[in-house]
């Protein structure tokens, strides 16, 4: 009798999860289209999620908290945030990775260049920091965030972020500073 429960406890423990329709550790979410390995349609409703910023300016090696947030109580599971150039489609800059419930992810070789989850907890904020690399322009913070297997917001966006210090063209076609 007793090895007929620990088989059970055993069982339900590593399959109940999967059969409830949680979400594991290993649903990943697309660096480029950001979207996630399922087969659910995003959501097309106002995101119930806001992603804040430390700074409105950044120069390269500034390092900018941001905040994924839930407002009201509406949760997250699961969550992949990066740094892009105003129509841009790939990572820039890379993240430290500061909150428990975050780890960095490799997109395009560049380790960390983007955040996500570290497990399916249901979280209400996370926060990481952002180190801002040379030579980038405007740039804003974009995520797709995971409520459930059914729900999920692709490209929620930050305010639009400036470079103090940024790359302008003359007349010659040759780059100069501008301050």
């Amino acid at each position: 009798m007793r090895r007929h429960s620990c088989f059970v406890f055993l069982f339900c423990g590593i399959f109940l999860p999967g059969i409830l329709g949680f979400p594991q550790t290993n649903t990943s979410i697309d660096c480029d289209s950001l979207l996630p390995n399922y087969e659910a349609e995003p959501q097309t409703s106002a995101p119930p999620y806001i992603i804040a910023v430390s700074f409105d300016n950044f120069e390269s090696g500034n390092e900018v908290q941001v905040t994924l947030e839930a407002l009201e109580d509406a949760g997250f599971k699961g969550f992949n945030l990066q740094a892009r150039e105003i129509d841009g489609d790939v990572p820039v800059g890379t993240f430290k990775i500061t909150d428990p419930n975050t780890k960095g992810v490799e997109c395009h070789n560049v380790t960390n260049s983007a955040v996500s989850h570290a497990n399916s907890d249901v979280k209400q904020k996370v926060t990481t920091t952002w180190i801002a690399p040379k030579d980038v322009r405007e740039l804003q913070f974009i995520a797709t965030v995971v409520q459930n297997l059914e729900k999920f917001w692709v490209g929620i966006q930050s305010k639009t972020l400036t470079p103090t210090h940024s790359e302008s063209v003359n007349a010659t076609g040759k780059s100069k500073r501008k301050v």
